[in-house]
């Protein structure tokens, strides 16, 4: 009977290895970070000039783009969140960031509810412009070469954000 009984179990473990093998295969998903409840902002690009310095204006609500190596979140490996720089909605986690190498802040994803986006031809050919969903300050362009399982980088100017590390207390949004 112990003998059987050791048979049965390796059996099952051996009908298990499959599924296990899949499971290790998954990309480890973050834990669900839920967006604060907010109202879209319907402020003038005169009120949006007037409330940031001129080079996040113009990223922000100009869709113009820094120049590639000159922001310091290209290179922000601490875990925390990058927020909106204009109305301070929680844009990316940090375990979705990634070195792309274009010299700009890229992530493989954006925070569920985050981002609207829209086809951009500024460039001739069509490409994916993303923004945030609340205040729809520009922040960069969504590319199919990025990291697996998604292959999408969504890269992004690094003056259209702020990163706040794990630990300090996200700022209020601002109204």
């Amino acid at each position: 009977m112990n003998r059987r009984m050791n048979r049965r179990t390796l059996i099952a473990c051996m009908a298990a290895m499959p599924i296990l093998a899949t499971l290790a295969r998954r990309p480890v998903v973050a834990a669900a970070f839920e967006l604060p409840e907010f109202t879209p902002l319907k402020k003038s690009k005169e009120a949006w000039k007037a409330l940031l310095p001129v080079d996040r204006y113009r990223v922000l609500f100009e869709e113009d783009t820094e120049r590639p190596f000159s922001s310091p979140l290209d290179k922000e490996k601490r875990d925390g969140l990058f927020i909106c720089a204009a109305c301070y909605l929680p844009l990316f986690l940090s375990e979705y960031k990634y070195d792309s190498g274009t010299g700009w802040p890229s992530f493989t994803r954006p925070i569920e509810g985050a981002m609207g986006k829209k086809t951009d031809f500024r460039l001739i050919l069509p490409r994916t412009e993303y923004h945030c969903v609340r205040c729809t300050g520009h922040q960069g362009h969504v590319f199919k070469d990025g990291p697996p399982p998604r292959n999408e980088r969504w890269c992004n100017n690094g003056l259209a954000l702020l990163f706040v590390p794990e630990g300090e207390p996200l700022p209020a949004l601002r109204s």
